[in-house]
């Protein structure tokens, strides 16, 4: 039988600074009783690991971060109500893990702390309900049945219907705050919520004007995401978040273009920037080109209030594709148009192709901003000649060129004090779906080497 390294091994293991070509991050074992599928011999070990939805510094100590995991081990899932997704370990609790580099460049975890709700219950990774952040998604348990509000009984839309979770979260932007808080965004609300040192939750923000638990009061009114970010894609709403170095404004991007006013937005090159002033409730709105379509923004940390790495990347795993793109950007805000004062945009410009929609945002021709970059990528000129300027980003570091990093997913940038910055991929818990089922998530298209949460170092040059 063909070997399975429990990791990667880099052939580039002898650099000065072993922490720059990787190191593995500790785990546990969750789960071994599902078969792995792609050796049905073997079992597969789901690994608690998983942190690397995304990463922050430690605000004090130089040698620590903080990692993030995201929901809990889900697989795609086609079952009896249609497409979702099988929870692995249901009683999974998304949490932070604070973890401190040695002088060897070996790695230890210090603790781990778990996500709570306002009464300080472990929150899950289950789907929102519809009117609160849910995109209908069916979860479904171990068993393959659907996951019911009572799990003894069959399913039954009017008596026993699909279980949803109000706090329910899929982690993946972490802000870790001097005062030892922490927040967090999600890709399915999207929500952006404020937990306390101990993970409890005590504030949040979304774009659902219903929901009590918007509870950032300023000037009398609940503080709210702009209207359109509701219309974000299912799994790929707010992958980003950061504060400013003054602690008074959150910064969170959007991972891709999202579906407004519909799916045809996912054509566009075009992604969104939100500023989120906590102290005086001014948001603003930024807009940000993929080099192309397919790519995805995945991490953000803030070099100061106009200057920010975002981490661009493909998702294509580098052993299995060559033309695979891993890339760290700056981002420059000083001359890019604050899209969301939609108003003040509408008022002075003499152009008639520019309107405002409550809902949509800005209109171009009638059109969303997705929709008319999506229509043509030259719209992009005609974009700042209407004076609408997008953010400037500037390569900072070409990863692939850089280090040997053989994973798929880069979503965590930790911003270290020497200037250098530290990366995380996601090991998405060592496990992957297909065709035959879930196994092992492999680097290589040979399936003999296991991912792992591992930590690079990388020097930016700009």
């Amino acid at each position: 039988m063909t070997s399975i390294p429990t990791n990667f091994n880099s052939p580039l293991s002898n650099d000065l600074n072993p922490i720059t070509q990787g190191t593995a991050l500790p785990y546990d074992i969750l789960n071994e009783q599902f078969q792995n599928a792609a050796y049905p011999e073997t079992k597969l070990q789901i690994r608690g690991g998983g942190f690397g939805s995304d990463a922050a510094a430690h605000p004090t100590n130089p040698n620590q971060f903080y990692a993030l995991t995201d929901r809990g081990p889900n697989s795609d899932f086609k079952g009896s109500l249609g497409e979702g997704k099988q929870f692995l370990v249901p009683d999974y609790s998304p949490k932070i893990g604070l973890f401190e580099v040695k002088a060897d460049g070996q790695i230890r975890k210090i603790k781990e702390i778990v996500l709570k709700d306002r009464n300080g219950q472990p929150v899950s990774g289950l789907p929102n309900p519809k009117a609160l952040g849910g995109t209908n998604e069916i979860p479904y348990d171990i068993s393959g049945n659907p996951m019911t509000i009572d799990p003894s009984k069959p399913y039954d839309p009017q008596t026993n219907p699909v279980k949803t979770d109000l706090n329910g979260l899929d982690p993946e932007g972490l802000a870790a705050l001097e005062d030892g808080s922490f927040w967090i965004s999600d890709e399915y609300g999207p929500h952006l919520v404020h937990y306390d040192a101990q993970g409890i939750e005590i504030e949040r923000i979304n774009p659902f004007t219903q929901d009590s638990r918007n509870n950032v009061i300023i000037e009398g009114r609940p503080l709210l995401l702009p209207a359109e970010f509701a219309k974000r894609r299912t799994n790929r709403g707010m992958e980003s978040l950061t504060i400013t170095p003054d602690q008074n404004t959150l910064v969170g991007v959007m991972e891709s273009s999202i579906d407004n006013p519909d799916k045809s937005g996912r054509l566009s090159t075009l992604t969104r920037m939100v500023m989120i002033n906590l102290k005086n409730g001014v948001i603003k709105q930024y807009l940000c080109r993929l080099d192309a379509k397919e790519h995805v923004n995945s991490a953000i940390a803030a070099l100061s209030e106009h200057e920010f790495y975002v981490a661009e990347h493909d998702r294509q795993f580098p052993l299995q594709q060559s033309t695979a793109k891993k890339l760290i950007y700056k981002f420059d805000i000083s001359q890019a148009t604050d899209i969301n004062n939609l108003q003040a945009l509408s008022d002075n410009s003499n152009d008639e192709r520019i309107h405002c929609d409550s809902e949509l945002g800005l209109l171009i021709n009638g059109q969303t901003l997705e929709q008319w970059i999506a229509q043509d990528e030259c719209h992009w000129d005609t974009l700042v000649e209407l004076g609408i300027h997008p953010v400037q980003k500037t390569l900072a570091v070409d990863i692939l060129q850089a280090i040997d990093y053989p994973h798929d997913k880069l979503e965590g940038i930790w911003l270290r004090q020497d200037g250098s910055i530290g990366l995380l991929n996601d090991d998405d818990f060592a496990m992957n779906d297909s065709d035959k089922g879930v196994e092992h998530k492999y680097l290589d298209a040979k399936k003999t080497i296991i991912d792992g949460n591992r930590l690079y170092v990388v020097y930016p040059k700009v």
